[in-house]
């Protein structure tokens, strides 16, 4: 017989008999879903942080916060993922109110310390590229610092419900937790607001700011007759790349989990599908395989090193010149300032 299923936001449990929220094969169908996405994750997140300490060309300041997003993804994988799998397969929720408690916690920490890092890696390549207070050599303690203020915010904004402002519940289908959108207590709700001005609203706006400015910028530089033969226009269009596809990869990832969020906070009497609610979740947990594979692939310094850890020692047979993705950083070295 199935274990009993609690749901910790009533006061009853769903067991044997109850209605459950999908199918034997849907709760099958999303545990290969998040597998698919779990197991790559974890491979490559874990490459980048390997290769990175053991080669010292890439302990550069601008890489250490693809590294601690590669350190914030393997945490929400390791966490979120893989009990998402394990949870999903058994049809069920199966650790309790403080299991709940802890793996809400754990991943909602990792998971804005990923967007804080996105929107961290915007800030220094805007500064980089546009030079808007001059010529600022970006150094190691300016990484560490943005790196520490990541965690920190999260942190900050995590902690809460352990202390009593707001709670961590089972969300969409009931096999993982989250921040209790649903509950409508005035102090709970207040959390809730609060969450996603310093948590969402606040990361996209440095996002879409950063990455504004730094297009316009590249935009301007192609043309000028810096470098020879259409360099900068070709360069632009590699790093433009790279750019677009962190932006569209955060937005996508994150903007349903807020935008359903906040549906549901503005509008209590909203009714929404379990399953429906579930598939914003999981769009932002599967950011954390999104990530690295543009920094590994798009990045000439991180493909340089994880192509051969990933492939046991082997050398790629692609030309890596012919193929390189120059980084925001290398335009800007070419470029002088206007």
């Amino acid at each position: 017989m199935q274990p009993s299923v609690y749901f910790l936001n009533a006061s009853y449990y769903v067991g044997p008999h109850e209605e459950p929220a999908l199918s034997r094969t849907g709760f099958i169908m999303l545990s290969i879903i998040m597998a698919i996405f779990t197991g790559p994750a974890i491979i490559l997140n874990a490459t980048v942080i390997i290769v990175s300490l053991m080669h010292k060309q890439l302990r550069q300041p601008l890489n250490y916060a693809l590294v601690n997003m590669a350190v914030a993804d393997l945490g929400t994988a390791m966490t979120g993922g893989v009990l998402s799998v394990v949870n999903n397969a058994q049809g069920y929720f199966s650790l309790r109110r403080t299991g709940c408690v802890m793996e809400g916690f754990s991943v909602a920490l990792f998971g804005i310390t990923s967007l804080c890092t996105v929107a961290l890696i915007a800030v220094e390549r805007m500064f980089v590229v546009c030079k808007p207070l001059g010529q600022i050599l970006f150094q190691k303690k300016h990484a560490v610092r943005g790196i520490a203020l990541s965690w920190s915010w999260s942190l900050t904004w995590n902690l809460p419900p352990l202390f009593g402002w707001g709670r961590y519940e089972l969300e969409g289908v009931g096999t993982s937790c989250a921040p209790d959108w649903d509950n409508r207590d005035p102090q709970n709700v207040s959390y809730i607001l609060a969450y996603f001005a310093v948590c969402f609203a606040v990361p996209f706006a440095l996002i879409l700011a950063s990455y504004t400015k730094l297009m316009w910028t590249l935009h301007q530089v192609s043309k000028m007759a810096c470098l020879e033969d259409g360099a900068v226009a070709k360069e632009e269009r590699k790093v433009a790349s790279m750019v677009v596809l962190m932006v569209l990869t955060s937005m996508i990832s994150w903007l349903p989990y807020a935008g359903l969020a906040m549906l549901v906070v503005y509008n209590p009497d909203v009714e929404v599908h379990p399953l429906v609610g579930t598939v914003p979740v999981y769009l932002a947990k599967s950011s954390t395989v999104f990530n690295p594979v543009i920094y590994i692939f798009l990045n000439k310094q991180f493909r340089k090193y994880a192509v051969p850890f990933l492939l046991c020692g082997k050398e790629p047979s692609l030309d890596d010149e012919a193929s390189e993705a120059t980084t925001a950083v290398e335009v800007a070295n070419k470029v002088s300032p206007a």
